[in-house]
């Protein structure tokens, strides 16, 4: 009996241990199958099982400086614009007047700056330029911010100028027939009628100078502006061209080496000239004068050509220096020299564009 119920326990156990091994071998054949695909519920991402920093620290981010601040800007327009214009005139980096545009008259002015001071060239007002400028400029007077509008100035030609020179006549402040040229010589004589009626002597012609200038004068006659121009009397070359007895001409013998100012066939004056060299030879035939241009300076050549009067091309009928020391020993890059200055000055004022130009022999 003993034995009997020892065999039924034991009996019992082992198959209660084939049923547990049973269920197990059953769940995990199951949960494997439905698992390939799926990541196990332990499972954790794969960076975090590669981080091993802390979870509340952030990476480092590399320094960089702050980008400079711009003041000023092409296409602003401001007063703070006029008075950057106005400190870089002080420093010869700007030489119109201030107007409040940026634009790029502006702009390389500011890169000029930039460059003489060793800044980085951009035509860009920033801080460190704007504070550049500030340190090595004054803050610009009223009169620099807005400074008088100008009536004339150098280098002027035209009539108003001959009434101005007029006027200056009439004061005792130009001691010459009017021109029309707006050179040294006037400029002088504002600068003496300026200082006479205490106005601050600049030599040019602004609203207030020219105000107080009609204030004290009268306006001028025609023949104030223009007065007639003494001309010596000559005799009427034996040689002279046919094509030069009619209108207004420049007639130059290449013969006489002369020049003949003629008008309806009547020599008003006559001049000495030389031509061109045989490597520059003048050329002949009938032009008309194209342009005048009283202070020229030949820039193919870099030589001064005064009263020059164009006919063909580059060649001109202009006074020339070396003529008048030389003589005939030389020649021009084909332009008419004249030597007697005084005499093509008094020309120059006389001929008009579209007079005749003969060159002949």
């Amino acid at each position: 009996m003993v034995r009997s119920a020892l065999r039924h326990r034991t009996s019992v156990a082992v198959a209660a241990i084939a049923a547990a091994a049973l269920l197990l071998t059953g769940c995990g054949g199951q949960g494997g199958a439905e698992d390939e695909s799926a990541p196990p519920a332990s499972s954790a991402p794969e960076a975090d099982q590669v981080d091993d920093k802390p979870a509340d620290e952030e990476p480092e981010e590399e320094e960089t400086e702050p980008a400079e601040e711009i003041v000023l800007e092409f296409g602003d327009e401001s007063d703070q614009v006029r008075e950057l214009q106005a400190r870089l005139a002080q420093l010869d980096h700007f030489a119109a007047d201030p107007t409040g545009y940026y634009g790029d008259v502006t702009v390389g002015a500011v890169a000029g700056f930039q460059e003489a001071q060793q800044l980085e060239v951009s035509g860009t007002v920033f801080e460190s330029t704007w504070a550049a400028i500030t340190e090595l400029s004054t803050a610009p007077s009223q009169q620099e911010l807005y400074p008088p509008q100008l009536v004339m100035g150098y280098g002027d030609n035209n009539d108003q100028v001959r009434e101005l020179q007029a006027r200056l006549i009439q004061l005792g402040h130009f001691d010459e027939k009017p021109t029309g040229y707006y050179g040294d010589v006037t400029s002088s004589a504002v600068r003496a009628f300026q200082q006479s009626a205490g106005i601050e002597a600049t030599g040019q012609l602004d609203e207030s100078t020219w105000s107080a200038l009609k204030e004290q004068t009268s306006a001028p006659a025609q023949d104030d502006m223009f007065p007639p121009i003494e001309v010596p009397e000559v005799e009427t070359p034996a040689n002279l061209d046919e094509r030069c007895m009619t209108g207004r001409a420049l007639c130059i013998s290449k013969t006489t080496n002369t020049l003949s100012w003629v008008i309806d066939g009547q020599v008003k004056t006559t001049m000495d000239v030389r031509f061109g060299t045989e490597e520059y030879p003048t050329r002949e035939g009938e032009f008309d004068v194209y342009w005048k241009s009283r202070n020229h300076h030949s820039t193919l050549y870099d030589s001064p050509m005064p009263y020059a009067m164009f006919f063909d091309g580059g060649q001109a009928v202009h006074y020339s220096e070396n003529f008048a020391a030389n003589g005939y020993n030389g020649g021009s890059y084909g332009c008419v020299n004249v030597r007697d200055e005084a005499a093509i000055a008094a020309l120059f004022d006389e001929v008009r564009e579209g007079d005749k130009v003969i060159v002949h022999w």
